[in-house]
């Protein structure tokens, strides 16, 4: 089940992909914290930003959700800006639990 507000009408093959990805991890918290940025965001992100939230989706849900709520450290190698926006768009602008 898709929780996505967001029509991926006039969206690219690799948006609609990215989005429909986000929603359909495993593990509902990561859904909703992916989902809910891609809703956002889809429409605004450059080729460099797709291509590294494309590699953030392939990260476990176990490591990513601990990176996002700082219970890991989160490696340099992942540590980029977009992930410093998906982290900042859940902890300030939207929590899972409201």
């Amino acid at each position: 089940m898709s929780g996505t507000t967001r029509t991926s009408a006039g969206l690219d093959v690799r948006c609609r992909q990215i989005l429909y990805r986000s929603w359909h991890r495993g593990m509902r918290e990561m859904d909703l914290i992916m989902g809910r940025f891609a809703d956002a965001e889809i429409g605004d992100l450059s080729e460099e930003d797709l291509t590294e939230f494309e590699r953030l989706i392939e990260v476990t849900d176990r490591d990513l959700l601990g990176w996002i709520t700082g219970e890991l450290e989160t490696p340099s190698n992942y540590d980029t800006p977009l992930f410093g926006r998906l982290k900042a768009f859940h902890t300030h602008t939207s929590p899972i639990h409201s």
